[in-house]
C-alpha cells in the first residue's frame, strides 16, 4: 500500500461504514490518522487491472512493549470485487508477511452476524477464541456481537 492508494482505500472503507456489519466506527479517519493507528508495515492492496479493489493491514493491540506481536487485522474488499477469492489472497499473504515482520499473534474482532469475514478467517487458519456480547451498538442503534478470532504463528512453539 502507497500513500496514493489512500483515496481508493478510504472508499473501500466508506462502503462497509455504509454496510455497518464491519465497524463500529461511523466515519473515515484522515489519513494522518489512519496512518498514525497501523504499523507501518504489512499493508497491502490487491489490484485488478490497475484498480485497488482490497485492502489489508495491521494495527497494534496494545502499546506495551510485550505486546508488540500482537496485532489486529483489518481486512475489506470492494463490494464489486467481493466473492472472487481476493479477501483469500490477501489474509494468507498477510499471515506470511506478518511473521516474516516478527508478529507473533494475529486478532480479529468480527461483527458475529458477518459470516463471510468469520468464513474468511477461518479458511485462512484463525480459531475462534471468543465472542464479546452486545459489546458496542452499530450505527444503526443495534446491539452487536463480536466474534474474537485468533491465529498464532508457526515460531511460537
Amino acid at each position: 500500500m502507497r500513500p496514493e492508494d489512500w483515496n481508493r482505500v478510504n472508499e473501500i472503507y466508506q462502503q462497509a461504514l455504509e454496510r455497518g456489519i464491519s465497524t463500529f466506527n461511523t466515519q473515515s479517519p484522515s489519513f494522518e490518522e489512519w496512518d498514525a493507528a497501523h504499523c507501518k508495515e504489512c499493508r497491502y492492496v490487491y489490484e485488478e487491472d490497475g484498480v485497488v479493489c482490497g485492502w489489508i493491514t495491521i494495527a497494534p493491540t496494545s502499546g506495551r512493549c510485550v505486546y508488540k506481536g500482537a496485532v489486529e487485522v483489518s481486512v475489506y474488499v470492494d463490494e464489486a470485487w467481493q466473492n472472487r477469492g481476493i479477501g483469500t489472497a490477501l489474509l494468507s499473504h498477510l499471515c506470511s508477511e506478518s511473521e516474516k515482520n516478527g508478529y507473533w499473534s494475529l486478532y480479529s474482532a468480527i461483527f458475529s452476524i458477518n459470516e463471510s469475514s468469520i468464513k474468511l478467517h477461518e479458511k485462512c487458519g484463525f480459531r475462534v477464541i471468543g465472542t464479546r456480547e452486545k459489546i458496542a451498538k452499530d450505527r444503526f442503534g443495534i446491539w452487536q456481537d463480536t466474534t474474537l478470532m485468533e491465529k498464532r504463528s508457526q515460531m511460537i512453539v
